[in-house]
């Protein structure tokens, strides 16, 4: 075992981001991780969610507050550099920055006599949340979770859901020379995408009014052929129970069939005197982790930089980051009434 002295948060965000764990990828990330906590003296389970990769569970004693985020990133890696007051690489934001503010927290309080603090890093965030969705089966029975995601440092009041809808035209195909042989499947799909702008989408007080993307679309076969089908599909972001966005929609069923993808329900979080809080329109792994606790969202670094060419945290971000984290555990075990999560 290493001497416990305080865990630097830029070093270990450093040597995490140093390595290649982009979803899929994880495993040597996580290997190292484990490795790294162990030899701090936790015990550390690797509970696998594949052949190659596993979610990291580590505890001191018998956590109440469980800090939390995920190890995967999005492509393309590239490796830590710090220029001026900033640490910049694939997942310095999002979220190995985080994941060292968390660790380092988590051992300032164990070296203050607190053991109640444990730790879970999950795979698979960026694409599916299977890493979460496995966890979720194996929760010590702690009373909160505090996940991990750049939200500059403000406690969330509440996430949007996701609702992933594909629409499906079909059609006739014919020469392009005689269309009335023909039925275009892209003008359908056109028709309907038009028809989507006009319909009015649910609201909520605090999460405002649904808001769409159309991501992807596809569809024909050649330029001088009419169109036998094609496709969108659509990503709603939502405020509620996703079957009202179902109902909204519902019109464009004359037009195209839709098909149900995927959802995540919007989340409303545990509010703690004395942060700053805001609500934030993405989605994280907290659905899936319902068994670990009532659920808090913080951490350092923008949203606005995470996934993008040029990612980095504030090393002061991430140093009040640790401050912060510690403060939240500290506020939350001291509660007595809140109610345990259910199973």
């Amino acid at each position: 075992m290493i001497s416990p002295a305080a865990v630097d948060p830029v070093a270990l965000a450093r040597a995490l981001v140093d390595i290649d764990s982009t979803t899929g990828r994880e495993g040597d990330a996580g290997r190292w991780l484990a490795a790294y906590l162990r030899d701090r003296g936790y015990q550390v389970v690797e509970q696998r969610v594949d052949a190659s990769r596993f979610n990291i569970i580590a505890r001191a004693g018998d956590p109440a507050v469980v800090f939390s985020t995920h190890m995967d990133c999005v492509p393309p890696f590239f490796a830590s550099r710090i220029e001026g007051d900033r640490l910049y690489g694939r997942g310095a934001c999002d979220a190995k920055g985080i994941l060292a503010a968390q660790v380092a927290a988590a051992e300032r309080l164990r070296q203050g006599g607190e053991t109640r603090v444990g730790l879970l890093f999950v795979v698979g965030e960026e694409r599916g949340s299977d890493g979460a969705r496995a966890a979720d089966a194996v929760a010590p029975g702690s009373r909160y979770l505090v996940n991990g995601e750049p939200t500059d440092n403000r406690l969330g009041r509440a996430t949007r859901g996701v609702l992933r809808l594909k629409l499906r035209a079909s059609g006739r195909a014919a020469h392009s020379s005689y269309p009335e042989l023909g039925e275009s499947a892209i003008d359908a799909l056109i028709d309907a995408l038009v028809e989507l702008r006009g319909i009015a989408l649910p609201a909520d007080a605090l999460l405002g009014r649904t808001h769409y993307s159309v991501g992807l679309i596809s569809g024909g076969v050649a330029p001088n052929v009419i169109s036998p089908a094609a496709e969108a599909e659509v990503m709603f972001r939502t405020v509620g129970d996703g079957s009202a966005v179902r109902r909204a929609v519902a019109p464009l069923e004359r037009r195209v069939a839709v098909e149900h993808v995927l959802e995540v329900p919007p989340v409303r979080m545990t509010p703690l005197d004395g942060f700053e809080t805001a609500v934030f329109p993405y989605t994280t792994d907290i659905p899936f982790l319902s068994a670990w606790g009532r659920p808090l969202l913080f951490g350092p670094g923008s949203i606005h930089v995470a996934h993008t060419a040029d990612e980095f945290v504030s090393i002061p971000e991430l140093h009040e980051a640790v401050d912060r984290y510690a403060a939240i555990a500290k506020a939350l075990l001291s509660r007595t009434g809140d109610p345990a999560p259910s199973a």
